[in-house]
């Protein structure tokens, strides 16, 4: 009888563990962090590109720094509309410098979430936030990932949490906005990316070529409904 009992616990504990799971899988938390900024090692996630790389003159940089509450990623350099002359690139727009992760190892699933924040110290300027996902469009001759883009504006000296639901996220064809209608594939999630640039951008932020300067935090996911 000991020996049933036992067995029966035994099943029961296995049962309540089994159940304890599907709850967690069927209902994630309601918050996910996706990126740290608080270390060297952190900051290896992420490259930098600029206009230079096609004849522009404007420079980025990644660091990091401690503001004595802990370590903080800076992203910041000079936007500039100058052309290199000569240059074999024939760019219409130069101005633009931006930080991109690399590829997650596969991909994330952020199926389960609807706001994307970013925690940010920034100097008044407009930056976009920028979601890559696997391309489920397959047409011939775009091999590139999916990209999303969204507006972000960084008040200038306060650390400010932008939330963006990821239905303001639009598809975007190499910085240009695409006039098809697509969602979002949230459960294959490749990378993100966050840029500047001289024009454009949210009305009232400051604009132009100049410096920038943006401290950043962490990057979450959150569900808010």
């Amino acid at each position: 009888m000991s020996r049933f009992r036992s067995l029966w616990q035994a099943s029961l504990d296995a049962t309540k563990k089994a159940l304890t799971w599907n709850v967690e899988d069927l209902m994630p938390p309601t918050e996910r962090l996706i990126f740290n900024f608080n270390s060297r090692e952190e900051l290896k996630k992420w490259h930098l590109y600029s206009d230079s790389e096609y004849g522009g003159s404007s420079s980025a940089s990644l660091e990091f720094m401690d503001e004595g509450n802990g370590l903080k990623g800076v992203f910041s350099g000079n936007l500039s509309l100058d052309v290199a002359e000569g240059s074999k690139w024939n760019i219409s727009r130069s101005g633009f410098c931006g930080m991109r992760s690399k590829k997650f190892d596969g991909f994330i699933d952020l199926d389960a979430y609807d706001t994307i924040a970013l925690k940010l110290k920034g100097d008044g300027r407009s930056y976009i936030s920028t979601i890559y996902t696997e391309n489920w469009v397959n047409s011939p001759g775009q091999m590139e990932d999916n990209s999303w883009q969204a507006f972000v504006f960084v008040p200038k000296d306060n650390w400010y949490i932008a939330r963006i639901p990821l239905a303001r996220y639009l598809p975007t064809w190499r910085g240009n906005v695409i006039d098809a209608s697509m969602e979002m594939n949230q459960s294959r999630i490749l990378g993100m990316s966050l840029s500047v640039n001289a024009g454009g951008g949210i009305p009232g932020a400051r604009s132009g070529p100049g410096d920038f300067k943006v401290e950043l935090d962490w990057i979450k996911a959150f569900r808010t409904q």
